[in-house]
């Protein structure tokens, strides 16, 4: 991937609008454990940051994949893990196959909107009993006339308690498990539709995550995102985007923690010496500075092989697996540097071991990446010749 004047640009001004507009209130909506998600992204919206990649037919840029990366990138210069991570819904996992595969009249009614800031979305797959095992879901779309009637729950929702549609898997037949799924577009507000609760969390505190209850949920049949039956196939193509911005967000984040802890250690004095001048410090956090590049390398060759077409499947899982692994041992490493007050509440690098931890677990834990990275490799157990 090759980082023009462009991208250069447009990270300095995202980074900008960070400093100015985000930043500032990040430690109040931590606090909140909210943060008012149409305001932000009606000021993301204005400044065309929700649609990037998006057609230009429908309000956005119609730019390549490389401009969204950067976009993930430098939002990590946000505070917290929570605001990318909900900004991240919005523009990689809830409306890429709604951008790819949605009709005309579906994506003016529901893209454009998104992409402007004016709807917050949320991405409806994992449930109570079916998590990185996508092809178990419980949840089912059963034709009525015109109209699906939608039953079913929905866990660990990003945005669930201010979201205005969902992007909803779920079982539109009775065929084998992944083609009997579609991807439908659902208004929050349809009757039948309860938030049940706001899930609390050791980290992404600012992240409204919530359970949804759907029962007897009416919409038109033609709120479902392309083909019936699909379903599967679209959200593993969502997939790609969202592990590649997960590992995109990370590379700032983890870049951040280590100079923040040079500048403390450097500043931190004991036994006559700083913290940073004993050969045990600054031996890691050059070691782990490497680790952090060489993410953004992996990333970065992902990106590019996205941008010309090819399937990165294999690519996207193993820079989503190695953010996840970074986003645990740097922090960790990192905040062992600051003593008592790494443990400290507030600290930065504290709230990023908290947050980070989210990386190895959610959009496919640690052990399915490694799953479909076996499979590319043709050595998983009962798939060799």
């Amino acid at each position: 991937m090759h980082i023009t004047h462009e991208h250069q640009e447009l990270r300095r001004q995202i980074e900008r609008f960070v400093a100015d507009e985000i930043n500032p209130h990040v430690d109040e909506w931590e606090a909140a454990e909210i943060f008012p998600a149409h305001e932000v992204f009606g000021q993301l919206g204005k400044l065309g940051y929700l649609g990037l990649t998006k057609p230009e037919a429908y309000g956005g840029s119609g730019l390549d994949y490389s401009y969204g990366v950067i976009l993930a990138e430098a939002l990590g210069q946000i505070g917290c893990g929570a605001i990318p991570m909900a900004i991240g819904v919005q523009t990689d996992m809830a409306t890429p196959a709604l951008a790819r595969f949605g009709s005309a009249s579906l994506c003016q009614e529901f893209l454009v909107p998104a992409i402007r800031g004016e709807m917050v979305t949320c991405i409806g797959v994992s449930e109570p009993s079916a998590g990185s095992d996508v092809s178990a879901i419980k949840t089912t779309a059963r034709k009525d006339g015109d109209d699906y009637i939608i039953n079913g729950s929905k866990m660990w929702i990003t945005n669930s308690l201010q979201a205005d549609w969902m992007c909803l898997l779920a079982n539109t037949g009775d065929g084998p498990a992944h083609k009997n799924k579609s991807l439908i577009i659902v208004p929050m507000n349809t009757p039948g539709i309860t938030r049940a609760k706001k899930i609390r969390k050791i980290g992404m505190m600012a992240s409204d995550t919530g359970l949804i209850h759907f029962d007897e949920v009416r919409v038109p049949q033609r709120y479902r995102i392309g083909e019936e039956g699909m379903g599967f196939t679209y959200q593993m193509m969502q997939f790609q985007e969202e592990r590649l911005w997960a590992a995109a967000n990370a590379i700032q984040s983890l870049t951040n923690c280590i100079d923040q802890t040079i500048e403390y250690t450097r500043q931190r004095q004991a036994f006559g010496k700083s913290i940073l001048d004993n050969q045990r410090v600054h031996f890691t956090l050059a070691e782990l500075k490497t680790e952090v590049e060489s993410l953004r390398a992996l990333t970065y060759m992902a990106t590019q092989h996205y941008v010309e077409g090819k399937d990165v499947t294999e690519w996207a899982s193993m820079a989503k697996l190695k953010a996840g692994r970074l986003l645990r041992t740097v922090p960790d490493a990192c905040l062992q540097f600051w003593g008592g007050m790494g443990y400290t509440w507030d600290n930065p690098v504290s709230r990023l071991f908290r947050d980070g931890r989210l990386a190895s677990i959610g959009g496919g834990a640690d052990e399915v990446m490694l799953g479909i990275i076996s499979k590319a490799m043709d050595i998983l157990p009962g798939r060799r010749p």
